[in-house]
This record gives structure tokens, C-alpha cells and sequence, in this order.
């Protein structure tokens, strides 16, 4: 199984990113990234799983059909993950979705499995959380857009992370690939990674994922440029690296077997001890990037 997937490696249809759980191996999660054209649009349909419809560049309008009635929903976006918080549309399993842009756009679509049928509905960027994790060279910006406690899903879990150029972020690197109630959740995980370039230049980073023991005792070690998509089965995921000079973005997407939809990790022994030092020292003062509207 390869776990990194440079860009062009996972199209898939109309799609330049297509992870689905049967390409992946797993039982859960799914990622597509859609480019639209101006006036463009794509028709698909949930099938067994939800959906959250994220512009990552430009606006669209996304409509859901089922039979419990027909949904439409104008989706704002932004010009790029490193502009600002996008708002975004949840649309539920089994229903017919349309994604159209008038200006074009980038969208990804974070996707899961699920058994519940929930409401499709419309998620104002004004409400998403914007946390500041990490201090020093830990810091980085998350995006709680589709976090666990924070917008409701039946299995679904994604959020953004920013890292500013020369920092490292998913550290303390952290796993979740067992079972433990109230102290680790089994999490399938999806990393799909965007950079900042200067003057032209595109950026780059690197991702680590090492083994845990359980499961397929995942091993990368992976230059990851724009575009790239790791896949995380199981195993210690982090540090995640941003060059110098280059913001790095990554959208996460989780799901999993588990009952309870939660985001339970446990640090690798190692180094979780880098959390302690934290309270001493100031967060990178790049940070944030951006904030939400506050409508």
C-alpha cells in the first residue's frame, strides 16, 4: 500500500483527489478535491456516506436533494486557504448533490461512512473555531470547522491546519489506532497538503508517520509538496515540517469505527514532554493568520 500520494497520483473521475475507503483499504473516511471552471458544475451522490462541501478557493452554490426535500445553499469561499475562513454546506447520506461555481473554484469534499441520516445544512464561517495550538516553533493555526463538539455529524470529522514556515505542528507526534475507552478513539485519518510560495517559488514540507505496533504498523517518511495526500491508517502521525519562507496548510479528514464521534489521541512517549514547555514560551506571533467574520 503506498501512503503518500504526490499530486496527480489520486485522481479519480472528475476529481484530482479521489480517496474513498475502498481505494484506501479502510472502512471510513474519503476525500475528493473538485476543480471547477467558471459556470462549471458536478453532480454525485452520497451513497452510504456524509459530506461537507469546502471551498478551499472560490465560491459555489451546493444543492441536496433527498427524499425528505431539496436543500440549496451559497457557499461565499474565499480566495485561497490562506486568505480566511471559508463557510461551508453538510449534506447528508443517500441525496443527490450538485456543486456549481459561477467564478470557479477549488472544493474539497470530506466525506464518511455513516449510519445516520442527518439534516443537510449550512455552516456560516463566522462560526468556526479558530484555535491557536502550540507554542514557539510548535505553533500552528486550526480550523475547528467539522471538529467533534463543534458542528454535528454522524462520523465525520475534518478540520484545517495552518503551520507557518519553519515550524512543526502535529507535534508531539500522536496516534490513534486503539481502542480505549475515554483515552483513544480509532481514527482512519486523511492529510491533504496546500503551501504558500514566494516570489513564484512553490513551497514544500514533510510529513512523518512511524509505527505504532497495531495495525499496519504505517511507515512514511515523505517529502509532501502541493496537492500531496497522505493516508494514516494507524501509526504515530507528526511532525508535520514547513519549510522556511512557506506557510503549509493540511485539511484532515477523520473517521472511524468507534461509537462515540471523538478526537482522542495519545502523544508518543518519547516526546510528549515538548507539551510541558509550552506555557513558557509566547505563540509564534505569525499567528493568527486569519480570524472568522464575526458575521
Amino acid at each position: 500500500m503506498t501512503y503518500h500520494l504526490p499530486a496527480g497520483k489520486a485522481l479519480g473521475g472528475p476529481y484530482v483527489v479521489d480517496v474513498t475507503p475502498d481505494k484506501a483499504g479502510w472502512g471510513y473516511s474519503s476525500l475528493r478535491i473538485l476543480e471547477l471552471p467558471p459556470g462549471g458544475s458536478h453532480s454525485f451522490d452520497t451513497g452510504d456516506s456524509e459530506w461537507i462541501v469546502l471551498p478551499l478557493s472560490g465560491g459555489c452554490t451546493v444543492e441536496s436533494t433527498d427524499d425528505f426535500g431539496h436543500d440549496t445553499f451559497h457557499l461565499a469561499g474565499r480566495d485561497g486557504v490562506f486568505s480566511g475562513v471559508s463557510d461551508f454546506a453538510y449534506v447528508p447520506r443517500d441525496a443527490r448533490t450538485t456543486v456549481s461555481s459561477r467564478g470557479g473554484g477549488r472544493f474539497a469534499l470530506t466525506g464518511a461512512r455513516c449510519s445516520r441520516r442527518l439534516p443537510a445544512r449550512y455552516g456560516p464561517a463566522s462560526s468556526v473555531p479558530v484555535e491557536l495550538r502550540g507554542t514557539g516553533n510548535s505553533s500552528r493555526q486550526v480550523n475547528n470547522f467539522g471538529a467533534a463538539g463543534v458542528f454535528e455529524c454522524d462520523k465525520l470529522i475534518a478540520v484545517e491546519v495552518i503551520t507557518p514556515g519553519g515550524n512543526w505542528s502535529s507535534f508531539p507526534p500522536h496516534k490513534h489506532d486503539e481502542h480505549r475507552p475515554g483515552e483513544e478513539s480509532v481514527l482512519e485519518e486523511i492529510y491533504y497538503f496546500e503551501f504558500a510560495d514566494h516570489e513564484g517559488t512553490p513551497g514544500l514540507g514533510y510529513q512523518r508517520v512511524s509505527p505504532s505496533g497495531h495495525g499496519r504498523n504505517t511507515d512514511v517518511l515523505a517529502e509532501v509538496r502541493g496537492g500531496d495526500v497522505v493516508l494514516i491508517p494507524d501509526g504515530w502521525h507528526g511532525p508535520s515540517m514547513a519549510v522556511p519562507g512557506h506557510h503549509m496548510y493540511y485539511l484532515n479528514v477523520m473517521a472511524g469505527p468507534e461509537a462515540e464521534r471523538a478526537w482522542l489521541i495519545c502523544d508518543h512517549p518519547d516526546h510528549a514532554w515538548i507539551r510541558g514547555t509550552w506555557p513558557d514560551q509566547p505563540v509564534d506571533p505569525r499567528l493568527p493568520l486569519y480570524t472568522a467574520p464575526s458575521q
